[in-house]
């Protein structure tokens, strides 16, 4: 072996050191270049006509945009997502491409008649946050009808909790409706249980007067995930991440606050595309 003189030896060591040090600022950089530094995803809703021809293609697709947390429906609660039924199967699908799926939504129907089975699915593929969209109670509820879901759902909650499993509510009509002059949506957070159920914020209900940084601050650890659409005021229309009115870091930082550990965008390919180019580049 030849020998090389104390300063090229020097020479080549601090070269090393400089590329070593390049690289882990550029491993930090990336980590840093999403929003608290949580991995982008993607709710599959949106998709789920291409899902039902092409799943692992569709992961695919995803994955080369730069999503990297994926979120599913039940393939007992929702008939488009009816082939994802052998949990190990997806989850190796997901694993193929680099994805995990941590959450998914569950229907009402199936968490009251056939919870068991959608837990056991969800532990197949490492879901740990089980997610109904609505409870379901009307657009017109009375405060009874409040109260009666809130007592079902934490009864639900409670048997997922056991599994292991974090029960969490997504907001949509039912949630966003009112009771006695008081959104039922805050209702809510008085009468759900705080370590059983935690909630998924879904952003375009911006058009119903819903500010999720005031929701994040206000009820501080109470949310764990985000569904991800922009607004445009203008044409009441939602858009693309970064395309609307929403102030991201804004929501990015009180949602720390708030106890949010994941997002999905939740909108159409092109959509998704944008949003997550433009979630790539928000640092907060």
């Amino acid at each position: 072996m030849a020998k090389i003189s104390r300063r090229d030896f020097l020479e080549i060591a601090a070269t090393n050191a400089a590329v070593t040090g390049f690289l882990a600022t550029s491993v930090v950089a990336d980590l840093n270049a999403n929003p608290l530094g949580l991995p982008i995803g993607s709710q599959t809703y949106p998709h789920r006509a291409i899902l039902k021809q092409d799943f692992p293609g569709l992961m695919k697709t995803l994955a080369d945009l730069g999503v990297q947390r994926i979120e599913l429906c039940s393939p007992f609660g929702y008939a488009d997502f009816a082939d994802l039924a052998k949990g190990t199967e997806v989850k190796k699908i997901l694993g193929d491409h680099g994805l995990k799926c941590e959450s998914a939504h569950f229907s009402m129907k199936e968490l009251r008649n056939t919870q068991e089975a959608s837990i056991a699915w969800a532990k197949e593929v490492g879901i740990t946050q089980m997610v109904t969209a609505t409870l379901g109670a009307g657009n017109n509820p009375t405060m009874d009808d409040v109260k009666k879901a809130a007592d079902e759902y934490n009864k639900i909650a409670s048997v997922a909790a056991k599994a292991g499993i974090q029960q969490g509510l997504h907001n949509e009509g039912f949630e966003v409706s009112s009771v006695d002059g008081k959104r039922t949506y805050d209702i809510l957070m008085e009468l759900l249980d705080p370590k059983l159920v935690k909630f998924q914020f879904q952003m375009s209900t911006i058009r119903n007067g819903f500010d999720a940084a005031e929701y994040f601050m206000k009820y501080r650890g109470r949310f764990n995930s985000m569904h991800l659409q922009d607004w445009n005021p203008e044409s009441k229309t939602t858009v693309a991440v970064g395309k609307g009115s929403i102030d991201w870091k804004k929501v990015f930082t009180a949602a720390k606050t708030g106890g949010v550990k994941s997002y999905y965008v939740e909108q159409n390919m092109e959509m998704t595309r944008e949003g997550v180019a433009y979630l790539k580049s928000l640092k907060v």
